[in-house]
């Protein structure tokens, strides 16, 4: 059975508007969160860095009682930029060190100094008459020789990578002399990468799952419709009756219950407490097979589609 401290219920930040964000991370320390999901290329960790600082100012819990969460972002991938994206990242986190530090992509971009735009995003000009992105050529084993770095320097205590799939996770393995902590993937019951998230767990890596509900993060953006949700689904919401729980709560803890942390997004009080309020009843066996079936391989946040229709070039990494 799958125990409380072995994973996280963590609150992810992207999305998060600025107005709310430190509030929100306030709110969600109070209520008993300890692991944060932030990134560069989300645009509000200085806010992020306010809602710490308050929680941490008014006793809410000690420092290392965190697990706090940014990521690489793809033009930062030279190792001479590596270190530079880290401290900025400290600086508006207003931290001394990171908990974790993940590559947010195995895409390496061209380099956009700091004070050209931060976060640079994904187009290398936006102003330019045919915005598109722009490659450089950066092999994957150099950027993680400069996060190895990072931990040797005492300002990340763990390093791992996000969207990798399982070759790079295997020639990662074959490089790497700090072996990767984690993997964060995008999983839920319509993706459930059961393959990759077995590898993962042989190569002793922590998976945490972004976007356990599936299309409900990508509706906003007009990267899924409404009909995608997969929390209407019978069996969902025949498991939500039986354990008096809400639809939401029964997919969360299919993920925790398959050994994965996962995090989720909300500035709502009652469902950031709805959210953690996933160990008190156990999915059966029949359950969670059920809802394993729901699998269709749709995957929602992909560069193969999203790179190409948003910012002029076709980029898969994902066969």
């Amino acid at each position: 059975m799958v125990k409380k401290e072995d994973v996280s219920i963590g609150l992810g930040l992207w999305k998060i508007a600025k107005d709310q964000c430190a509030e929100t991370v306030y709110s969600a320390i109070e209520l008993g969160y300890r692991h944060l999901d932030s990134a560069c290329d989300y645009g509000n960790e200085v806010e992020v860095g306010q809602g710490i600082a308050r929680a941490l100012a008014d006793g809410l819990c000690a420092r290392d009682e965190l697990s706090v969460t940014s990521k690489l972002w793809n033009t930062y991938h030279s190792p001479e930029h590596v270190k530079p994206a880290l401290e900025k990242i400290l600086a508006d986190l207003n931290l001394d060190y990171l908990d974790s530090f993940l590559i947010h992509f195995p895409i390496a971009q061209a380099f956009v100094p700091f004070e050209t735009r931060y976060p640079p995003e994904w187009f290398y000009d936006p102003e330019a008459d045919n915005p598109t992105m722009k490659l450089a050529q950066v092999p994957l084993s150099d950027t993680w020789h400069a996060m190895e770095e990072l931990v040797h320097q005492g300002l990340v205590k763990r390093i791992g990578v996000c969207n990798y799939n399982s070759g790079l996770l295997h020639d990662l393995m074959s490089y790497a002399t700090i072996k990767p902590a984690e993997l964060q993937i995008e999983s839920h019951p319509y993706l459930t990468q059961e393959p990759l998230i077995r590898l993962a767990k042989n190569y002793d890596m922590a998976v945490t799952a972004f976007s356990p509900f599936g299309a409900l993060s990508y509706i906003e953006l007009d990267m899924a419709g409404a009909d995608e949700s997969v929390l209407t689904q019978a069996i969902i919401t025949e498991a939500a009756r039986h354990h008096n729980k809400t639809p939401a709560q029964i997919v969360l803890r299919w993920g925790i219950q398959r050994g994965c942390s996962v995090i989720t997004k909300t500035t709502k009080i009652q469902r950031l407490q709805e959210n953690l309020d996933l160990f008190d009843f156990v999915l059966t066996d029949d359950e969670m097979s059920a809802i394993s079936s729901l699998n269709q391989n749709r995957r929602f946040n992909d560069p193969g589609i999203f790179c190409e229709s948003a910012f002029n070039r076709f980029h898969p990494i994902y066969d």
